[in-house]
């Protein structure tokens, strides 16, 4: 059969062809796994029902920006978090990068917010190089390299806060206004930074030469070694990428807290982790994208403002964001096997 020939339609009961338009319910659920943005639009409508519910009068312009301000940085933090994940690893170390980039940026904003802001980002930069010369260079395994890197740096943190500052850590103004003010009407400032953010992803993972990498990788490292592509200076890259996104999203969380500590970010592990595995993007590799994650990230910030308005505690939350990456995991798994 060529290849432009429409495939033959499958027999329906006793050997008749389908009725023509007649919908497959059965076929539905695996339809959605194919197209993960319509499944997570669908969920993401559904939870606003939900929240109008529990919360009559949540749907409003005010309310729909407050949710586009606080996914941004988990939406910031979970993107590093999905180039990794893309080429089969993970990075444990983006929420204690992120304190650390947030804490000593804040320590330097007597400086002037340009020096403070360029001294938080090399921090992201510098602990993301380490992770990506452990894991591309030495073979360390991605989960150890940057579990033991995360230790490394809240350690380091703790014993040498004194150091790293220069008085008290005060949030730059200029920081503050970009992360908790809105731009226009209810439109917050933070898109000024996070939508060139994902455009630049979204356009580098599906036309560039080194986005087609980081899928490759996923999918058949030995495969891209053999082609001769040097797959260490992809993941050290891709590393050093992660880290400075996790600057990103922990000086953006620290403007929009004003409150700079030793603990920041700690509960933004589980959810970055879990916004990119919401986005369809495979635990093992080689499949996803970002747009998955940006709904990912609006899906849990809009999740988490339920449970905050059911009076939830934190360990529930920790709870359903665990459940939540298992079960789906295991179902793009079962999608991946189906196909």
């Amino acid at each position: 059969m060529s290849a432009l020939e429409p495939a033959p339609q499958s027999a329906g009961p006793g050997g008749a062809p389908p009725k023509g338009g007649a919908v497959n319910l059965r076929a539905l659920p695996g339809a959605l796994l194919d197209r993960p943005l319509i499944m997570l639009a669908i969920v993401f409508v559904l939870l606003l029902f939900v929240a109008e519910i529990v919360s009559p009068g949540y749907i409003s312009g005010d309310q729909v920006g407050t949710i586009l301000r606080f996914a941004a940085p988990l939406a910031i933090l979970a993107a590093g978090q999905t180039l990794v994940m893309l080429t089969g690893g993970i990075d444990l170390s983006v929420a204690n990068t992120a304190t650390a980039s947030a804490y000593i940026m804040a320590g330097q904003g007597s400086q002037g917010t340009g020096r403070a802001v360029v001294i938080g980002l090399g921090v992201g930069l510098v602990i993301g190089l380490v992770n990506g010369i452990g894991v591309g260079v030495f073979n360390v395994n991605p989960l150890i390299m940057t579990l033991g890197m995360a230790s490394i740096v809240i350690g380091l943190l703790t014993v040498e806060a004194q150091s790293f500052v220069t008085g008290v850590p005060l949030v730059p103004t200029e920081v503050r206004d970009l992360a908790a003010t809105n731009l226009v009407g209810d439109i917050p400032a933070n898109l000024l930074l996070w939508a060139p953010l994902a455009i630049l992803i979204l356009l580098g993972l599906r036309y560039s030469g080194y986005g087609r990498m980081l899928y490759a990788i996923g999918d058949n490292r030995e495969a891209v070694w053999l082609a001769g592509v040097r797959s260490w200076q992809v993941l050290v890259v891709v590393y050093a990428l992660c880290g400075m996104f996790a600057a990103v999203a922990g000086i953006m969380l620290v403007g929009l807290t004003n409150a700079a500590d030793l603990g920041l970010a700690n509960d933004y592990l589980l959810p970055s982790v879990a916004a990119v595995v919401i986005g369809g993007t495979s635990i093992f590799g080689g499949v996803g994208g970002y747009a998955g994650t940006i709904m990912g990230a609006l899906i849990l910030t809009l999740m988490d403002s339920i449970l905050t308005l059911l009076k939830a505690q934190t360990s529930v939350k920790q709870i359903l964001y665990g459940t939540i990456i298992l079960a789906l995991a295991a179902l793009y798994a079962q999608s991946t096997k189906r196909t």
